[in-house]
Parts: C-alpha cells; sequence; structure tokens
C-alpha cells in the first residue's frame, strides 16, 4: 500500500545539517578568558623588582663599620711601614769591622683590611670613612653627622661615596676623581667646580696639576689590595 508524504514534512540537506552543528554560527557566546593568572603574574614582577630595589638601595647606605685589627694584623703593618726607612747602624768601634750599609725597600703593599685599620688606629675617622679596593680603582664611602646649624639639611646623616682611578705615567702615580654621589645622586661636574678628572691628592701634596703624588714612583690597585713604589 502506497504511503503519503506530507508537503509540510521537509528533510534538511546535507549544507544545512553541517550549518546547525557548526559552533560559530550558532548563536551561543563563548565565556571570557580568565584575568586571574595575569594579575598574579603582575604582581609577583611587582614584589621581586621592589625587593631587587630596597637591597640596592640597602647596599649602597649600609653603615659603616671600624675595621679593628688585631695584635699580630698591627705588628705586621708595622713592620711593613718599618722598612720604608732608612736603617741606621750604630758607630763603629776602634777595634770593629765598618758596618755595612742596606737600603730600605721601595715598595709598600697594604690590603684593604690594613689601610682601613690603620685609618681606624691612627685617626679618628675609621667610624666615619671607608676604602674599598677594586682593579686600578679606589672607593670612598662617607657616613657623618652634619651640624644641626645647617639650613634645610642640619642635623641629617651624610651618606656619601667618591670613585678615584688609581693611574701612573712618567710623573708618577696619580688619584683621578671620577664621581661623587650624594644620597644616591650622582653630582654633575659643574657642581663640584670641574673637579672630575682631577688628581686632587696629587695636587695637594704634589708639584701642581699632572706632577703626580711626590715621591711616588708608581702605584697599582688590585682587587683588595694596594701596591705603591717610591722614587729613589
Amino acid at each position: 500500500m502506497p504511503v503519503a508524504f506530507s508537503r509540510s514534512t521537509e528533510i534538511p540537506s546535507p549544507k544545512a545539517r553541517r550549518t546547525a552543528r557548526s559552533p560559530g554560527m550558532s548563536g551561543e557566546t563563548l565565556p571570557p578568558k580568565k584575568k586571574g593568572s595575569c594579575l598574579i603574574i603582575g604582581l609577583a614582577a611587582v614584589l621581586i623588582i621592589g625587593i631587587a630595589a630596597g637591597a640596592t638601595w640597602w647596599w649602597h647606605n649600609r653603615p659603616i663599620e671600624p675595621v679593628t685589627l688585631s695584635a699580630a694584623e698591627v705588628q705586621v703593618v708595622e713592620q711593613k711601614l718599618d722598612q720604608l726607612q732608612p736603617e741606621t747602624q750604630p758607630a763603629a768601634e776602634p777595634a770593629r769591622q765598618d758596618p755595612t750599609y742596606e737600603p730600605g725597600v721601595r715598595e709598600i703593599i697594604l690590603t684593604e683590611r690594613e689601610l682601613n685599620g690603620l685609618l681606624h688606629h691612627n685617626t679618628s675617622l675609621g667610624e666615619k670613612l671607608r676604602f674599598e679596593l677594586v682593579p686600578d680603582a679606589v672607593h670612598a664611602r662617607i657616613e657623618t653627622d652634619l651640624d644641626p646649624d645647617l639650613p634645610l639639611i642640619g642635623g641629617s646623616k651624610l651618606k656619601a661615596r667618591a670613585r678615584f682611578f688609581v693611574t701612573h705615567d712618567e710623573s708618577g702615580g696619580h688619584f683621578v676623581i671620577d664621581d661623587v654621589t650624594i644620597w644616591g645622586v650622582s653630582l654633575p661636574n659643574d657642581w663640584l667646580g670641574g673637579l672630575k678628572g682631577r688628581d686632587l691628592i696629587g695636587e695637594a701634596v704634589g708639584g701642581g696639576r699632572g706632577s703626580g703624588l711626590a715621591g711616588v714612583k708608581s702605584m697599582k690597585v688590585d682587587s683588595g689590595r694596594i701596591r705603591i713604589e717610591l722614587k729613589e
């Protein structure tokens, strides 16, 4: 018996079925991506930067502690300094052979600890000034209280540092100032009156600008020690 189909019943074509199954063509909206992970990464980055900045600030502003040499270390330093003094012999007795004369050494080597220990032992600057010896340079750190009567900054604690390049040429050794930093700010050369690039110590105790340190033939600074060779 033949089956009669109703005209209102339509069989969808294959293309229509594929279109209906496609998620991009449906009216549904995808859920938004979560932003929590980005926020956590951002907070972690800010925390790391803050810790690094704090550690850098503390390192440059750490307190100066005076270096106190032990009795054995003081004896070693004194022996080094004594070698720079000419050794004299007592007058010879008539029946004895004339004594010989040996010139003293013309080279002295001091470690960074010995240098700061001498500063603390012989001056009152041990708690205010500290030297650091690095290859071809000397770093000086200063920490002291300012006069309370000074305007604006009176009573504050001065924290400063400076770098001197150590060089030598045919005229002798030179301490050339390269930078002065106060409270973390590197001062321009104009504020320092053009002092950068000048051998201030050589000008003070030498024969004028460019003459070098009087009596010093050469200087060499390595990591943690300084070698000074004297002229004849």
